[in-house]
């Protein structure tokens, strides 16, 4: 689940607009290659996989297993937010083509999937965080992610509660921020 755009705005992008917006997406190298990978493991992404949606929470989007990726069109604005929400639910698209068994309501695979697609995405890089209100200088990568990822968990019912969450994260920190697939490296 991405996490709600950066700043608070009034809905400006229609769903129409939303979707130009992800065709465009569609082309640059990032989402482009986790689209391939996406294929080589064997899980094909058909022509209706990423829709734009006026979604009720403020969220920029969503990844539901059997259902694909959604973009919430009433809560971006820019062309940048999209390119990022695609990113970020790709990955989780990946983890759970390459993952037999994940399972989205146990708190640890769901912490796991966010912990990489924080991570692999991009969501917090520094300039991100900055216009986040996040001023820290060294470590706000690793901060900015578990942010991200309790607050992912937190609207998961399987996983409520402050101790669960954190928890279930720090169990699987290393392995899941180390985990690079299917990128090399982190880009």
């Amino acid at each position: 689940m991405a996490e709600d755009p950066a700043t608070p705005h009034s809905p400006t992008t229609t769903v129409e607009q939303c979707q130009h917006m992800i065709q465009k997406s569609l082309q640059t190298p990032m989402v482009r290659f986790l689209r391939e990978q996406l294929e080589k493991a064997g899980c094909g992404v058909a022509d209706n996989f990423i829709k734009a949606v006026n979604c009720e929470q403020r969220l920029a989007g969503g990844y539901m297993r059997g259902e694909g990726i959604v973009v919430c069109s009433n809560n971006i604005e820019m062309q940048d937010e999209v390119d990022q929400v695609l990113i970020h639910e790709l990955i989780h698209a990946f983890d759970d083509c390459r993952a037999a068994n994940l399972e989205w309501t146990n708190c640890a695979h769901h912490a796991c999937s966010e912990i990489r697609a924080g991570h692999l995405s991009g969501d917090c890089h520094y300039k991100r965080e900055l216009l986040r209100g996040f001023l820290k200088i060294r470590g706000h990568e690793q901060d900015c992610i578990r942010r991200r990822v309790l607050k992912s968990l937190s609207a998961n019912p399987h996983c409520s509660g402050a101790t669960v969450a954190k928890d279930s994260m720090e169990a699987v920190w290393d392995v899941c921020y180390n985990d690079t697939e299917p990128f090399r490296r982190v880009p």
